[in-house]
């Protein structure tokens, strides 16, 4: 049973911006990471009364990709339904949208030498990999992660690509070759660093270096003013290494 939401409401994006209120204010961890393409051809099958299916799994699948956890991804799902006036979900659109998430996920996981085409920089899973030589080899304990945070707030289409590019040479130049490095998406970025490296040097060369690529005022506007970075120790294990990526995947503040 649906209820009036107002005439905006009735429109896709009346319903999209509402669903994503709704999400961000309860249950979605990193605001900067919630729009994806999939998103609004599920919020026009909803709107229409359609078959949810194949738009649940979709958006599903994009999540898993993202690195997005199953229940806060279910949960944003079931934020939709309540926005729109439906108590709970449609099993098909649960069950499509939980298929969508474990083949997202896996494809993830598969990736390991994957590349993001936004950012130009390798993905997750690749600094995973690199993290488990790290382990391997018994050097855990002399590195650490310095986390790089550039979003400022929900920022899609060409804008984000453009800051998504700008960052990721950026960090290129800063890092080097020398610094196994990943996007983690929604703005996050983290690089593998030895003992003795100048971070604070480093982040000073970053933040400039951002500033000249980001000269365009609408590609600035993205940037977080100024850009958030810190240093995180490595857990004891390569899974604690994992998890701690997955974490700051989600970080927001």
């Amino acid at each position: 049973m649906t209820t009036d939401l107002g005439p905006s409401a009735h429109l896709p994006e009346g319903l999209r911006d509402r669903w994503r209120a709704t999400s961000v204010e309860s249950v979605w961890l990193r605001p900067s990471d919630w729009y994806d393409p999939a998103v609004d051809t599920l919020v026009e099958a909803v709107l229409h009364d359609a078959d949810p299916a194949a738009a649940a799994e979709d958006l599903g699948r994009a999540r898993g990709c993202d690195g997005v956890g199953i229940a806060e991804a279910l949960d944003d799902l079931a934020c939709l339904y309540r926005t729109a006036g439906v108590c709970v979900p449609p099993l098909a659109a649960i069950r499509a949208f939980a298929a969508g998430w474990a083949d997202g996920s896996s494809a993830g996981i598969g990736s390991g030498s994957a590349f993001d085409p936004e950012t130009g920089l390798p993905t997750r899973s690749y600094l995973e990999l690199r993290l488990r030589e790290t382990y391997g080899a018994g050097e855990d304990a002399e590195h650490r992660l310095v986390v790089v945070d550039v979003a400022a707030g929900e920022v899609s289409g060409l804008l984000r690509a453009a800051r998504s590019a700008a960052t990721g040479a950026a960090l290129a130049t800063a890092f080097g070759a020398g610094h196994p490095m990943a996007t983690l998406g929604g703005g996050m970025f983290a690089a593998l660093i030895r003992p003795g490296d100048d971070v604070d040097g480093r982040l000073a060369l970053l933040r400039a270096d951002l500033t000249r690529r980001c000269a365009d005022v609408e590609v600035r506007g993205t940037l977080r003013q100024p850009v958030r970075a810190w240093t995180e120790a490595l857990p004891a294990s390569h899974d604690g290494a994992v998890r701690l990526l997955g974490r700051l995947a989600r970080y927001d503040s």
